[in-house]
């Protein structure tokens, strides 16, 4: 919906046309570009990048391979890629702070450059994503935003994460092949990157432990101090971008003194020039173009230029001569850019046209001109007309006028934007964003001061969504039907269906049937169908419905993601224990509902069921899901009395926990139970590695379900992550498994027979599992909730 009004005065407080000018200010000291690269969402060195940018005025990108799909998700349990789409959102919000622009070499949810899990190679991940897609996408990127430096976050060294050592690795090959005429792959004109650096720091830490020391650095970012005008340090501004990675858990308070340099490694120079600093064999002024490309046609213009943009910066915070001299700056630009020599214009042009769109901005807001305007609503259809506001100011300028550039298919007439009825399409993943030139639809917002005119593209005040011609929700969008009892009925429910009128249908496998009722339909599968996976799709008048999953979380825009409306069904085989189970959940998984859609009994306790006395007395089993010891304290209070049911006959089943997730060894397990970091020695990443059964005769690997090979087929992303290190002797590991050519780790499934209960813990991933309906997850979790004294 748009903005309330309170909405819109928070806003309004948060975006104070002073600092706004400030910082559109700082580009116009520099012609350097700078981009790092990484491998996800929130990979960017937030605190460097905000020094070099808002104090220097290097126009800074980013270079992200993946949407980090495979991530944790600390807000929600969307996964895969309804959690790609938020973070996508979440990069987006956090780019806005710094003014980076984002450039994604991941361009659709099918795409191979995806986060498939972790990965501790380079080389496997590059083979997984495919080695010519990923080089041709990294090509493309260069080519089109022509960074003068690049800078991965992390090494390429044993210990780092593979998808981050990929991008580095690449790195290298990239900036060749983007500068070589004979790498056609990609149409658009060569670039050369001028200098490369590695980072001189470690990237060890809680999830990963490079072996090799940084390479020793050569040159020093100094971001200990602090934005003259807001009185913020470079740190804390980097940290108000990454506290936008929520899903992550990011965002920490930076106290004054706890500011950090920045150590840099040059690995690679264009010149043989000494680097003492960052601007070292580059550009760094308008001024200086003209002497490093040898353009004297254009050597007065430029100098010119220069003079006026020091007046600019030194007006400061003088608004009407902030603006004059920005409206001179500017025409010396124009000029220079019409007579510009064709022969540098590869490297000059684009330097000038930046520098045109950042006095623009500058005039904009020194002039005090205003403009917003919004769509009515936040759900848009194609074939219909929605009203559209718009409220502008002159302020101090001569004349301003305001368009708004829209996608195609879109018009704009008497306050209304018509949408045609075109063949539909949605992009859940942008393939960039840049926060000083937003897509349509924006506000085109013209501004004339002492005869300039200049655009400045402002987006719409809230995000509007496209939704498709033919939608419906289908829920569940997930089902199971187990051989082990004799239903063979799955309800659908059906709703937001669009158009209402349109009759829906189901494109069913052989044999099956379905029947229409007042919530959608139900499902019959035959008596005897075959175990296996079966998609059924929604047709609205024979044509295939859409289901848009929305977000809209208040940290990001609205965003969604669209994919063929269906459900599918695992028709499984799994023995379900007679056993009353309770489940306590970190809001993190969707470990109830799975369980019970395969047939379980689950109920879910609630803080004020847990407070109760004897919450535990009537179960015989409680689960407690992922990252709960953290997100629901009363646990860690309850931690006593749980010990005390299991020696009185409990089953206590604990899903995995990372270690700062308020894991404390000695007090939440009822005996010792240490869990390992850094994850990258504490994981089994290959999700077909080889599994053993250390104890094969133990019951939790035979009763009520003979747990064989095949329960460890059809795996995704990985088997498990943060696996126990050390452990009470009380405790027998279960399984052995490990990454190709690493230590087997035993850890990943524990049990201990404690009085007359029992404490199961797992870092198997099997939340993950039964979220991809893989038969061999329900399997043993059955396993691990039964009373195994009935064995």
């Amino acid at each position: 919906m748009p903005l309330s009004a309170q909405q819109r005065i928070t806003q309004q407080q948060c975006n104070p046309r002073i600092l706004n000018l400030w910082r559109a200010l700082q580009p116009l000291k520099s012609c350097v570009s700078f981009m790092n690269t990484g491998a996800h969402p929130d990979d960017e060195t937030s605190a460097m990048l905000a020094a070099i940018s808002l104090r220097d005025g290097v126009k800074i990108s980013f270079a992200c391979a993946n949407r980090g799909e495979g991530g944790q998700n600390n807000i929600g349990t969307q996964t895969t890629h309804d959690l790609g789409v938020i973070r996508t959102a979440e990069m987006e919000q956090a780019a806005d702070v710094l003014g980076l622009r984002l450039y994604w070499l991941s361009e659709s949810p099918d795409d191979s450059i995806y986060d498939s899990g972790f990965s501790k190679s380079g080389e496997e991940t590059l083979e997984k994503w495919g080695y010519e897609r990923t080089l041709k996408r990294f090509v493309q990127i260069i080519r089109s935003e022509k960074p003068d430096i690049i800078c991965p976050t992390f090494l390429d060294i044993p210990g780092q994460h593979g998808h981050h050592r990929a991008m580095t690795k690449l790195a290298h090959t990239a900036i060749n092949a983007a500068a070589d005429a004979t790498f056609t792959d990609v149409s658009l004109p060569v670039w050369q990157v001028k200098k490369m650096y590695l980072p001189a720091w470690s990237g060890a830490g809680d999830a990963y432990d490079d072996d090799l020391p940084p390479p020793e650095p050569t040159l020093l970012i100094d971001s200990r101090g602090e934005d003259p005008v807001s009185g913020w340090t470079y740190e804390q501004i980097g940290q108000q971008s990454r506290r936008f990675h929520l899903t992550q858990g990011m965002g920490r308070w930076v106290s004054p003194g706890q500011e950090r340099d920045w150590p840099l490694h040059l690995a690679w120079s264009h010149s043989n020039q000494p680097d003492r600093t960052l601007f070292c064999a580059l550009p760094s002024t308008v001024a200086e173009i003209a002497s490093f490309y040898n353009v004297k046609s254009i050597e007065n213009m430029l100098a010119n230029a220069q003079t006026a943009i020091e007046e600019t910066l030194a007006a400061f915070p003088r608004l009407p001569d902030i603006g004059n001299a920005a409206s001179r700056a500017l025409s010396f630009i124009r000029e220079a850019i019409e007579h510009c020599p064709d022969t540098a214009r590869a490297e000059v042009e684009h330097r000038l046209t930046d520098k045109e769109r950042q006095l623009a901005i500058v005039i904009r807001l020194a002039t005090r001109a205003s403009a917003r305007a919004w769509i009515s609503t936040d759900s848009l259809r194609a074939g219909q007309s929605f009203a559209v506001h718009i409220e502008s100011t002159q302020g101090d300028s001569e004349k301003t006028g305001i368009e708004l550039d829209l996608p195609h298919g879109w018009s704009h007439h008497n306050g209304h934007i018509a949408i045609a009825d075109l063949e539909y399409s949605h992009t859940n993943y942008p393939d960039c964003y840049l926060p000083d030139y937003p897509a349509a639809p924006a506000i085109l917002h013209s501004v004339t001061l002492n005869g300039q005119t200049s655009v400045t593209r402002h987006p719409l005040e809230s995000r509007s969504l496209l939704l498709p011609p033919h939608s419906a929700q289908l829920s569940p969008q997930q089902a199971l039907l187990n051989l082990q009892n004799n239903n063979r009925t799955i309800e659908l429910q059906l709703r937001d269906q669009y158009p209402a009128a349109a009759t829906p249908s189901l494109a069913l496998p052989d044999d099956w049937r379905a029947t229409r009722n007042e919530e959608g339909f139900t499902l019959h599968a035959p008596d005897q169908v075959p175990p296996g996976l079966y998609t059924i799709t929604l047709l609205l008048d024979d044509k295939k419905a859409i289901t848009a999953n929305r977000f809209t979380y208040p940290h990001i825009k609205s965003c969604m993601r669209t994919h063929t409306a269906a459900v599918t069904v695992r028709v499984l085989d799994v023995t379900i224990p007679d056993v009353t189970i309770a489940y306590v959940g970190g809001g993190n998984d969707q470990v109830a509902e799975h369980l019970n859609s395969a047939g379980f009994t689950i109920h879910t306790l609630s803080d004020n069921e847990l407070q109760q006395n004897s919450p535990l007395e009537k179960f015989d089993t409680l689960i407690i899901g992922l990252f709960a010891i953290r997100t629901r304290p009363v646990l860690q209070s309850l931690m006593p009395e749980i010990h005390r049911w299991i020696d009185r006959g409990g089953n206590l089943v604990t899903l995995y926990h990372r270690p700062w997730d308020d894991w404390n060894e000695l007090t939440i397990p009822p005996r010792r139970l240490l869990i390992g970091k850094p994850s990258l020695r504490w994981r089994v990443t290959d999700e077909n590695a080889v599994v053993s059964h250390r104890l094969p005769d133990h019951p939790l690997l035979n009763y009520p379900n003979t747990i064989e090979q095949s329960d460890w087929q059809g795996w995704h992303k990985e088997r498990g992550l943060y696996f126990a290190k050390e452990w009470d002797d009380a405790y027998s590991a279960l399984l052995s498994m490990s990454d190709p050519d690493e230590t087997p780790h035993h850890g990943a499934l524990l049990s201990a027979e404690l009085g007359k209960g029992r404490h199961t813990h797992t870092s198997l991933i099997l939340h993950h599992q039964m979220g991809k309906l893989v038969p061999g997850a329900f399997r043993l979790m059955a396993n691990l909730v039964a009373d195994i004294t009935r064995a």
